[in-house]
């Protein structure tokens, strides 16, 4: 007679109920082979086994199950693939940005009355410097000594004569951190979407990629774009009210996209093959028919889909070549630079006018009398978003569809802005009160060198309003502003337990708050004060909190805002309001928390 089976419990996935169930089953169908359950015998060690192994398969198969989902998912790299699957695009580390005052010391003229133009240099981009915390930055634009609107002032003049004989000139230009890097990687036989890993990580942007055939290959957004916008000089312009610059699209079947998991960068390139460069844009009927048996002639009603990859080609990869790759990385730890840091010359490159009618060592004394200044911090190096900022920013980026209408659109636009243009800390926008038109004021704020808020530089936000412009409404307009910063401090009590070292209560305590506000607040987040007891009251010794308080840090390396806590603290006490155009932080949580015990 058969024998019949109990259904099996798959509610029981850890090890003790697993183990359980077993003995039972052992105990049921098995009374006579085993009878010893202690936990030195061996069926008791077999049983371990299998109750151990069943605990593990449980954990992984829960574990990569919940790292299948975006609200479930902990791990960083799965989350942003998964943001990859909803059209959001990680960005490699952000370039920091900023204007810097450059000066030299050129010969004057024949009669000391300016400069000799003969010796005002251009300063080449390209030209390299560096912060006095040996981070790397690079000249944007061409810098022109000769260019007008310079201030000049009289350098060295002559004792007996009291004519100048040398002025200081200061010229203005863009500099973006990072260092130039150019590998070269040989590629194989033909592959199909052909995947190339970079040898550094940091990487900011892709400057170039040719093959050794001299194919260049152009960065796209998604495989399946062909066209791409190039910028052509305007030939007709004729005054200063002309473009200076024409774009114009261009095929290109050489393509790429960048993919950044980690802090590893990958170039991903098409499908097809060279031998499709010269297929027909358009589908011949007859290619895509199937041969149907009894028939012919083509039809519409049996055809070969795989046939539509041949011509939709999403690009040609390399092959049998060898690829030169030029892109930037920022691979130090902050690339920010404090108002004076970048002070240092590394290596510029220089070009003159009328190079045969100047004397070399002249020019020589001109080129080595350089000098940079900052005035103002170079920001757009951020941290890593939080893995709770990560996915409100993959669901936000999800929603916006690559263009700006709603609030949260374009506050999803300005954290995708391109790592080369830097990057914003935190940002909100909010529909101008005072305006009777779709006006909209979008606050913003920055990271400085040491990794705390500060209010971004012209040159952050001037590139931010020009990659916001790209996808807002024709009707909207938008007035980027520095938010305001209030540095709080907090003090507690607290009341311990007796057969706890009060000191190591203490200790814990303040711990756990300066993980808690280790990131600053949003713009405009209200700060609740339910949240440190909550957090307090979990610490383990701790019996109770007694008190919170929180009082306003200003002066010195603070926030100088001024701000009334007694208008802004709710009716019931709860939570402190902010305001729309103000942040929240902690500057210094080692410092700004305060605890006692009583």
């Amino acid at each position: 007679m058969a024998k019949t089976l109990t259904p099996i419990k798959y509610v029981s996935r850890d090890f003790d109920t697993i183990k359980s169930d077993l003995v039972q089953h052992v105990k049921r169908y098995y009374p006579e082979t085993l009878k010893d359950f202690s936990e030195a015998s061996f069926g008791s060690i077999v049983l371990d086994t299998v109750s151990y192994v069943g605990d593990i398969m449980s954990f992984y198969l829960d574990y990569q199950a919940n790292e299948s989902f975006l609200n479930t998912a902990i791990e960083y790299e799965n989350i942003v693939k998964i943001g990859k699957q909803l059209g959001y695009k990680f960005k490699g580390v952000p370039a920091s940005v900023g204007l810097a005052h450059f000066y030299i010391v050129t010969p004057a003229n024949d009669v000391g009355l300016g400069p000799d133009v003969d010796y005002l240099p251009i300063l080449k981009r390209g030209s390299t410097f560096s912060s006095r915390n040996g981070v790397g930055f690079i000249l944007d634009d061409d810098v022109r000594f000769d260019h007008p609107t310079n201030e000049i002032v009289a350098g060295k003049i002559n004792s007996e004569t009291g004519v100048p004989t040398s002025y200081a000139v200061k010229a203005l230009g863009r500099v973006s951190s990072g260092n130039f890097v150019t590998e070269v990687i040989t590629v194989g036989q033909h592959e199909k979407f052909k995947r190339i890993k970079l040898a550094n990580s940091g990487v900011t942007e892709i400057l170039s990629v040719f093959d050794s055939n001299g194919n260049e290959y152009y960065e796209v957004d998604y495989l399946s774009q062909n066209v791409i916008y190039k910028d052509i000089t305007n030939s007709r312009s004729s005054s200063k009210d002309d473009v200076p610059s024409i774009l114009r699209p261009f095929m290109v079947a050489r393509r790429f996209i960048v993919e950044n998991i980690g802090s590893t960068t990958y170039l991903q390139f098409g499908y097809g093959s060279e031998k499709e460069l010269s297929a027909p844009p358009v589908v011949d009927p007859t290619d895509i028919a199937l041969s149907v048996h009894g028939r012919d002639h083509s039809t519409d009603s049996a055809f070969d889909p795989s046939k539509l990859l041949e011509t939709d080609k999403f690009g040609v990869p390399p092959s049998n070549t060898s690829l030169t790759i030029m892109y930037r990385i920022n691979n130090s730890r902050t690339t920010n630079a404090s108002t004076g840091a970048l002070n240092r010359v590394v290596s510029p490159k220089f070009s003159y006018n009328n190079p045969l009618d100047i004397s070399r060592a002249r020019a020589n004394e001109v080129n080595s009398s350089l000098e940079i200044f900052n005035p103002e911090p170079v920001v757009g190096g951020v941290s890593n978003p939080s893995i709770t900022e990560l996915k409100r920013r993959i669901l936000d980026t999800f929603a916006t569809q690559n263009r700006a209408v709603t609030i949260n659109d374009f506050v999803a636009m300005v954290y995708q802005m391109p790592p080369k243009f830097g990057a914003i800390k935190r940002a909100s926008i909010i529909r101008d009160p005072d305006s009777f038109k779709r006006n909209l004021n979008l606050y913003v704020l920055a990271e400085n060198d040491v990794g705390k808020l500060i209010e971004p530089n012209s040159l952050l936000k001037e590139n931010l309003k020009l990659w916001i412009n790209r996808f807002k409404m024709i009707h909207d307009t938008i007035d980027i502003i520095d938010a305001k910063i209030i540095n709080l401090g907090i003090r507690f009590k607290i009341m311990a337990d007796p057969q706890s070292n009060k000191f190591d209560v203490l200790a814990s305590a303040q711990a756990v708050l300066r993980e808690l506000f280790f990131e600053p607040s949003n713009i405009g987040e209200n700060f609740y004060l339910t949240d440190v007891y909550t957090a307090l009251n979990r610490v383990r010794g701790v019996i109770d909190t007694t008190n919170v308080e929180l009082f306003l840090r200003s002066g010195g390396e603070y926030s100088t805002t001024i701000f009334n806590f007694d208008d802004a603290m709710s009716a019931d006490g709860r939570y402190l309001v902010c305001p729309k155009n103000v942040a929240f932080e902690i500057k210094y949580p080692s410092v700004d928390i305060e605890g006692s015990v009583i």
